[in-house]
């Protein structure tokens, strides 16, 4: 089940799932500690017609305000004759959830509704000596274990303090809960419960006919009982309303630091880019771990979550947020991995929020040596990602710190892990985490790096290192078209593994093959990457009503269709799709070319849910999401790409003799297709190179 309003101050985030129940509750770091881990919050409400939790009997339609990390939901029932309109935002300075309900009345005459809140803890990650409680001091619910305490509160017409209660067991001899308690509308008001428990309030309004109410809710997070009281204090002090608003206030103000040339695109586009940044922020702890996704459903499939810090994934979304105008979020993550990073120079798999190693598959023995159990793309990409920092913030004194730990030392690893014959990198994991072998991505990322680590150190006043450095992506460059080109297949490999007689090669094709152009390893123009480029598209484009990209050829993770795999090849991802709009844009010399990579943002667009997520792949033929939802890298690679198509629009209406915009606007179509005012082609001479960002 996708988690389609994450909401996050950076210390406290609360997911809630599609059926508008909370999922998870990390606190206090993103993607640490979950203390929910899955199981529902359930959220009800009774009237003298019956009885309803939030699921499948509500009409649900699950949004966030305009450009805002507050939602907008509207649950209509119309069996009890209820609407209820919800606002909920974790503050963003507070770590507290706030809730505002407005409940109508749809029937011609005034009555009671009771709405039910139920809270399913299990804190640190599970249930085992949980403690729940009502506390008359605070008039609140608490849960608490260790020093992680969650108080629970309401408030109606003014009216604070929780007057509906019960405390319980769950999960133990047979009991479900105290939100069976719920169900006829009354609660036993039992105290205080201990080991695995849970706890319901209640609250009720007289809402006049056809007319509303508004309530209050909220849970505030801390480390003891002095901590979320006076949480509890602030929102009483404030009210959940000024929270609301103050929340609301704030992420717009950030969404909107920097709206360069957005104005031209269509409106879903736009919406779509900004909810993306927001939802990215949601997925970033307060020190700098920029977590991959928070959805705990697919520990269902792996046993583990995706709840975790790759650097790579790090990397690329820093890299984003800064093409974006957000420099502060990048600059944590760039502080991350220089406290985190071997004093060898390579950076592990993954690490959690609080950097500490994360759980990893990569082994330190193969065919019984001993082997570096790494993705040798996530150590270059973070000196790339240095890079983009320098240059496009110039940001002196805050790089030199990290000259050393990411930089120098990162790129001599670099340098010295490669195979003296041919200059490539020496095997390692891929970024799918699949295989082991030299593969093309990472031979793209490795000389991104080193070229990175070259202008860096040119920078600084190191010119010998930095000859060095770009004498060894340039020899790697060599190695790539020697080795991974293959003459016969017309297109690169994925894939070299060395062995007593050369390398063999994997011919499989691959999405991640996009990189050698993303990556400045070859020219978008070179016919090598044309060719390869064309049978990425050609055998990887899900041909189905969904459509998009698949991940590569015959992909078995969380894979629909196993015997048409010809015209479906695997899920479609949002990160293949958006990569090949990246190449598009790069490779476009013209608005209408141009139109063609605007055509597969324009998919990723319409494919998110409505509150703008997007899931890792989706069901090739319904489209639902599949695996984690969302997907911090699907987002990343939205953002990055709608910047791209603003770049390139704005390099090929650049005079080429001046450099100066010529004037000229590119109009969009309903369809979202560029249609030029002029014949745009007479911008760009014939022997003009391609426009191509550095790196």
């Amino acid at each position: 089940m996708p988690r389609d309003l994450p909401l996050s101050n950076g210390r406290l985030l609360v997911a809630f799932g599609r059926d508008y129940l909370i999922r998870d509750i990390y606190y206090p770091h993103v993607g640490k500690e979950n203390h929910a881990t899955g199981h529902p919050f359930r959220f009800g409400v009774w009237t003298a017609d019956g009885f309803s939790w939030m699921g499948p009997d509500w009409q649900l339609d699950r949004r966030y305000t305009v450009d805002s990390m507050v939602t907008e939901v509207r649950a209509r029932h119309e069996t009890l004759g209820v609407e209820l309109l919800c606002h909920d935002a974790v503050d963003f300075y507070e770590n507290v959830l706030v809730r505002q309900i407005q409940v109508t009345n749809l029937q011609d005459q005034a009555r009671e509704i009771r709405l039910f809140f139920h809270h399913d803890f299990h804190i640190r990650g599970n249930e085992v000596g949980d403690t729940a409680l009502y506390s008359p001091e605070t008039q609140a619910l608490i849960h608490y274990k260790d020093d992680r305490y969650f108080l629970i509160n309401c408030a109606v017409g003014g009216e604070v303090g929780v007057r509906q209660y019960a405390c319980g067991k769950k999960e133990i001899a047979g009991t479900e809960g105290t939100w069976r308690d719920a169900e006829d509308g009354e609660l036993q008001g039992n105290p205080i419960a201990q080991g695995s428990v849970d706890s319901t309030l209640g609250l009720s309004v007289t809402v006049p006919a056809r007319g509303s109410v508004e309530a209050d809710y909220w849970m505030a997070a801390g480390r003891d009982f002095r901590e979320v009281a006076t949480i509890d204090r602030v929102v009483r002090d404030k009210s959940p309303g000024e929270l609301l608003r103050r929340t609301r206030n704030y992420w717009r103000l950030w969404v909107r630091k920097d709206q360069r040339g957005l104005d031209p695109l269509p409106e879903l586009i736009v919406q779509r880019y900004n909810q993306s940044l927001l939802i990215i922020r949601s997925q970033i702890d307060h020190d700098g771990a920029v977590t991959a996704a928070n959805d705990t459903d697919i520990t269902g499939f792996v046993r583990d979550t995706y709840s975790y810090m790759w650097p790579r994934d790090g990397a690329l979304v820093a890299v984003a947020l800064m093409r974006a105008g957000h420099v502060g979020a990048p600059e944590k993550f760039l502080q991350f991995c220089s406290h985190v990073i071997s004093p060898l120079g390579y950076v592990r798999h993954k690490y959690n929020p609080d950097g500490t190693l994360a759980s990893s598959w990569h082994g330190y023995v193969r065919d019984g040596k001993p082997v570096l159990p790494i993705q040798e793309d996530e150590t270059a990409l973070v000196i790339w990602a240095l890079w983009q920092y320098f240059e496009l913030y110039r940001r002196i004194e805050e790089t030199a710190p990290f000259y050393r730990s990411l930089v120098t030392r990162p790129a001599d690893f670099l340098l010295g892990f490669v195979d003296s014959t041919t200059g490539l990198p020496l095997p390692s994991h891929d970024l799918w985490e699949e295989r082991w072998g030299v593969h093309a991505f990472t031979v793209a990322a490795v000389i991104a790096g080193l070229r990175a680590a070259a202008r860096l150190a040119d920078a600084f006043g190191e010119a010998e290192r930095a000859a060095r450095y770009q004498a060894g992506a340039e020899r790697m460059r060599d190695g790539l078209g020697a080795v991974l080109w293959n003459e016969r297949e017309q297109r690169f490999a994925r894939m070299a593994t060395p062995g007593p007689d050369g390398y063999t090669l994997d011919m499989t094709v691959d999405s991640s093959l996009v990189g050698l152009v993303e990556f400045g390893a070859i020219a978008p123009d070179d016919p090598r990457a044309e060719s390869t480029m064309r049978q990425v598209e050609e055998r990887l484009w899900v041909h189905t009503d969904i459509g998009g990209l698949a991940r590569y050829e015959n992909d078995a993770y969380h894979q629909v269709e196993r015997e048409n795999t010809k015209e479906i090849p695997g899920n479609p991802w949002f990160i293949s799709t958006l990569s090949l709009a990246r190449y598009r844009l790069l490779r476009a010399r013209t608005a209408e070319e141009l139109a063609r990579g605007l055509e597969l943002i324009e998919w990723a667009a319409r494919r998110a849910l409505p509150s703008g997520v997007m899931a890792e792949q989706l069901h090739p033929y319904t489209g639902e999401p599949l695996s984690v939802s969302p997907l911090t890298w699907s987002h990343a690679a939205y953002v990055r790409v709608v910047r791209e198509y603003l770049d390139r629009t704005a390099h090929l209406n650049r005079c080429p003799a001046c450099g100066h915009q010529t004037g000229r606007k590119t109009r969009l179509t309903d369809r979202l297709t560029a249609v030029p005012d002029g014949d745009e082609s007479a911008l760009v001479r014939p022997d003009s190179p391609p426009h191509v960002l550095p790196w």
